[in-house]
Formats: C-alpha cells, structure tokens, sequence
C-alpha cells in the first residue's frame, strides 16, 4: 500500500511539475516555448534528487560565461539562472532552491575553471552547473587543450563531492567558422560522456529552434545576434527545468532517453 502511494504520488508531481512549466509559454514574443528536454543522454542524478526529498533544499552554482551572467537580457531577472530558479521553485513548492549566478561575459574555459574551483573551496553546492565552450570556439585553440580543460573542470567538482550539468555552447547562424565551432560543441559532448556527465545540448536545441522557423528565431537572439534576449533565456531556462525535473524525478530519466 505504501508503495502504491508513493508511485502515485511521484506521478502526481511529476504531472504538476511539467503542467507548471507550461505556464507563460505564450509570453516568449512571436517565438513558441515547447519546454523539450535537451539531454544528450538520460544521466540521472540520484544524489541531487535524494537533496531534495531529505532536506527539501537545492544548493545550484550557475557558472560561466555571457550567457550565464545574463548579457543580452533586460534585466538580472531574465537571465537563466534566475528564471531557473523560479521554475524549479514551482516545480518544487515544498523545497527551497537556491540558483547562485555566477557567470562573467567574456571568459574562456581556463578562466572560469580557476573560478570554478574557488568557488568549491569556499561552498558547497548541491549541483554545478556549467556552461562551456562558446568563447572558446569563437577564438579557436588548441581543440586537445579545452577537452583536457573540460576533463579538469569535471574532476574538480566530482572531489568536491558536487553533482554536475554541463550547458554546451549556444547556436547562431552567423557564426564565421561553422565547422570549427562544432567541433567544440562535439568535444564537450565526447569529454562527458566518456566520464558520465550529462550535457544540456543548447546547440542542438537552439539549432533546432532555427529550423523549425528562421523568421521566428530572431526573438530569442539579442540585437547583436549573438547573446540570447529575454524570450531566449526564457526558453533556455524551461528547456533546462525539464531536463533537471526528468534526471532527478524516479521513472523520468528512461522516458526521456527512449524520446530522444
């Protein structure tokens, strides 16, 4: 009996959590929010589930670069990490989230790493999330050394005992060097992989918003064509919260794998 009720229980929350997120969608502009997961792979997260149900806390570090910080956004507020927060909280009404932002437009992986561990010597975070690679594959490099970066980053929070999401780079259809900037995106998706950290594919995501309508694209960009607008970051920010919902809520992680 009291397996039952928490089988229904659990899908009742799950139910709720998903309804919520579908709440406001019509707000992003002329751009439709479908609130997809954009896992690459279904990596649960036992322990960041296990956070929630134990102490009905989440401790999240939001970490990286212009698209964490929130460039291109209107305000503090529209920014990802913020909106995230809101999301997860009406997902999670019984438990306190917590998203600390800890983004810096302009840095490259070595920079935010240096940050990154810091910032796990000073707190202890539940999750990590980490955004990577954009800064990175617009200048170019050495494509060896920022796999070897991206190694480093995850071994840094694994000691740290902190669980980990990594946000791979966004898309935009006036990027100069199309096939080198993918080849970044492909290294932190095989990096991961290889050490069992699921990445949330912003590319493939974004790359499919633009197919789906190019006209209707341009709303999620800011004006300079690169950073992400409002309606960008709100859509992310959905994306992003059913993914988490899916890795950390039982019963999701293979629906979600079997969808993609």
């Amino acid at each position: 009996m009291r397996a039952a009720m928490r089988f229904f229980a659990v899908n009742l929350i799950v139910a709720l959590a998903f309804a919520t997120l579908q709440i406001g969608s019509a707000a992003a502009a002329s751009f439709e929010c479908r609130e997809t997961p954009m896992m690459q792979a279904a990596i649960p997260l036992p322990a960041v589930a296990a956070k929630i149900s134990r102490e009905h806390k989440l401790d999240i570090l939001a970490i990286g670069s212009s698209s964490t910080e929130g460039i291109g956004a209107s305000s503090k507020d529209k920014s990802y990490p913020a909106r995230l927060q809101k999301l997860l909280g009406q997902s999670w009404p019984n438990a306190a989230i917590s998203v600390t932002n800890a983004g810096i437009g302009g840095e490259t992986a070595p920079q935010t790493i240096a940050r990154l561990k810091r910032a796990l010597s000073e707190r202890r975070y539940d999750l990590v999330i980490w955004q990577v690679g954009t800064n990175d594959a617009v200048q170019g490099g050495d494509l060896a050394a920022f796999e070897a970066m991206v190694s480093d980053g995850i071994t840094a929070v694994r000691q740290a005992g902190s669980g980990l999401v990594i946000l791979d780079p966004q898309y935009f259809p006036t990027v100069k060097d199309p096939e080198r900037y993918r080849s970044f995106v492909e290294a932190i998706a095989d990096t991961a992989r290889s050490r069992s950290i699921p990445v949330l594919s912003r590319y493939n995501t974004m790359r499919d918003w633009h197919r789906r309508d190019a006209n209707a694209f341009a709303a999620v960009l800011a004006s300079d064509g690169f950073h992400m607008s409002d309606t960008g970051y709100d859509c992310l920010a959905r994306d992003m919260a059913v993914s988490l919902l899916g890795m950390t809520l039982p019963g999701r992680s293979h629906t979600a794998q079997a969808a993609q």
